[in-house]
């Protein structure tokens, strides 16, 4: 796959206070600290860890095989966004030949390009995630979830979800996190901020609809077909204390991760696409308008004391992240005012609006690359960046084809519900109950998890489980905050800490990539002398996924087990201590140093290919 332009962020440190003069910060790099001497510093809380800012990015509906099946090995069509693969880039637990060519569902998995972004919906509910498990055979998605449709088989790859790969190389994900529970959104994302979706009530309207009343099992409009008969919710209902709201309601009873930040005195909010505006629509790229907000995706509206039922906008930027009358319930608007500002909530959930949340049906991969690339960059030029953690995950599978069976670690037996039986030898049903709330069976499909940050560890992949309620975890951890308790997942959820390396300081660099492509953006644009194509040594180190360090006459780097050494000028590097002689000599542009680069990846055994569409790809040594 394709390497994107990056720098450790050791690297990036010490190249921006260097005092050689061909080595100025990045464009954006060095924004931070001029932003940041405008802002008073405000107190912080203590912190376990140099994480002071989590946001976490909250996509709709994708399964790791669907995005991530053929990691790191894309096919590189022409006309398409090419990748490729940096060298001793992690294998991931995905799609092996002989799924991919006698899959045991009877139908192959096919690859989807980014003509094909628009799909149909798939069928994600909870019984139908466990009739598509067929008790662990994983056989039956095109009949359970797909119902006959077998594009539920397919997945996408580094030519598409192009950023999504590029994030990988550069920073940390897993291969091993999953739902909380089977099911769909709504579930997943209270999931998401308590780990419990237990404790629910239906009405028969909003709180500011006149009259709402409590429904009870057996009254007409009950909502049996999301809530048993003892408060669970396992399927998607509107929030209760939401004025966009409509029909049947939920409200969540209990507490979530907004409680335990309140009671603490921590900023935070939810900010939504289209909350300033529930009617507001946007197109997506197949051309079809879309509501961008979208009740039943917004957590804390479904509890009282999270929640903001008229969308009432904050009172002023400066109390984004505190209590007010919006009740740290935003639009996406507001969360660019607070970090423009330099207030930026120490927690933030962003959901996209409807188009880009990527939910196949009415969103995309394309629109959702749009929504996370244009987010990530602007973040990375906050003053904040340097302790930020972006997580990016998903609410649930959509149904979409995963070869990994989840363990099972908390059942439930409800005969309504539940249909998975047997797995590796043991009922399902007969794991322990939390709580003995039953239609909480989990763990559910796996899904995308992404580390973005300095602390990040640098093209990782963790092996270790982890689930949706491992983010609320980490959170709760960060700033001792404390339990959700009554049987919450945040009790036995896997630790996101491997994912991290603090250890080194903030040593990762930044990514900035094409919002339109998910490729690499030069911070210095490629420019000829003499015939050769010259390229800043920042934006060839992230093109190439290598870091390296600087004294006063050289920088220094290993690349594919190489040691390279290269001087601030003349056209000899040294390559395991060895000259090798460059086609043409080095030379400064807009303060740092450039390479001839065809000439520059040849003597490291790689080459590049350039294009007008994408402009210079670097191709690693194929071993």
């Amino acid at each position: 796959m394709r390497r994107s332009l990056k720098l450790s962020a050791a690297v990036a440190a010490t190249l921006a206070l260097s005092a050689v003069p061909v080595f100025a910060s990045v464009s954006g790099a060095g924004q931070g600290a001029a932003l940041s001497s405008h802002f008073a510093v405000s107190h912080i809380p203590a912190t376990t860890t140099p994480i002071k800012h989590v946001v976490v990015i909250f996509g709709e509906n994708v399964s790791f095989d669907h995005y991530f099946g053929t990691y790191p090995n894309a096919t590189n069509p022409a006309g398409e966004p090419p990748f490729y693969a940096a060298p001793g880039t992690p294998s991931v637990n995905g799609l092996t030949p002989s799924l991919l060519s006698n899959n045991p569902n009877g139908v192959n998995p096919q690859r989807l390009g980014p003509s094909q972004a628009m799909t149909g919906d798939m069928d994600h509910g909870y019984s139908a995630e466990q009739k598509a498990f067929d008790n662990g055979l994983m056989d039956n998605f095109v009949n359970a979830t797909g119902h006959g449709d077998k594009t539920v088989m397919d997945y996408y790859d580094g030519n598409t979800v192009t950023a999504l790969w590029n994030y990988a190389q550069h920073f940390a994900m897993s291969d091993e996190s999953f739902g909380t529970t089977m099911g769909p959104s709504s579930p997943g994302a209270i999931n998401l901020i308590s780990g419990q979706t237990h404790g629910a009530i239906a009405f028969s309207g909003n709180s500011t609809t006149p009259n709402p009343t409590a429904l009870k099992p057996g009254d007409k409009g009950y909502p049996t077909w999301a809530l048993n008969q003892n408060g669970t919710l396992f399927s998607d209902v509107d929030p209760y204390f939401d004025k966009a709201s409509k029909g049947t309601t939920i409200e969540m009873t209990g507490k979530n991760i907004g409680d335990l930040l309140n009671a603490k005195g921590i900023t935070w909010g939810w900010f939504e696409g289209g909350f300033a505006n529930p009617t507001a629509q946007h197109k997506n790229v197949g051309g079809k308008e879309v509501t961008d907000y979208i009740p039943h995706h917004e957590p804390f509206q479904f509890y009282a004391s999270t929640s903001n039922p008229n969308h009432l906008p904050p009172s002023s930027v400066t109390m984004i992240g505190k209590t007010d009358q919006a009740n740290h319930q935003y639009d996406m608007t507001n969360f660019w005012q607070a970090v423009n500002a330099g207030n930026m909530p120490a927690v933030s959930f962003l959901k996209a609006p409807g188009y880009q949340d990527a939910h196949a049906g009415y969103s995309d991969p394309l629109d959702e690359q749009q929504f996370v690339v244009d987010t990530i960059n602007k973040l990375e030029q906050s003053p904040d960046w340097s302790s930020t953690a972006v997580i990016i995950n998903y609410d649930d599978s959509d149904g979409w084809y995963d070869h990994v069976m989840s363990p099972i670690i908390n059942g439930s037996n409800d005969p309504a519900q539940d249909v998975l039986g047997m797995v590796n030898g043991k009922y399902a049903g007969n794991a322990t109950i939390m709580g003995g709330y039953q239609d909480r069976m989990g763990y559910g499909p796996r899904l995308p998890l992404m580390v973005i940050s300095p602390y990040s560890k640098r093209n990782y992949v963790a092996n270790t489980v982890s689930d949706q309620s491992s983010i609320l975890r980490f959170i709760e951890d960060n700033w001792n905050l404390g339990r959700i308790g009554d049987g919450s997942y945040d009790a036995i959820a896997g630790s996101l800490m491997n994912m991290f390396d603090f250890s080194h300081g903030p040593s990762n660099t930044k990514l900035f990539l094409n919002p339109s492509t998910g490729e690499p953006m030069p911070q210095v644009t490629p420019f000829m002398v003499s015939g050769q194509t010259y390229m800043s040594i920042y934006d060839i180190a992230q093109m190439a996924d290598f870091g390296f360090t600087q004294s006063k006459h050289d920088l220094q780097f290993v690349y594919n087990n190489q040691i390279v050494t290269v001087p601030f000028h003349g056209n000899t590097i040294q390559v395991n201590g060895q000259d090798v002689k460059l086609d043409a000599n080095m030379v400064g542009r807009d303060g740092q140093l450039c390479l001839p680069i065809a000439s520059f990846a040849h003597v490291l055994g790689a080459s590049v290919s350039q294009s007008s569409s994408y402009g210079v790809t670097w191709i690693p040594p194929q071993n």
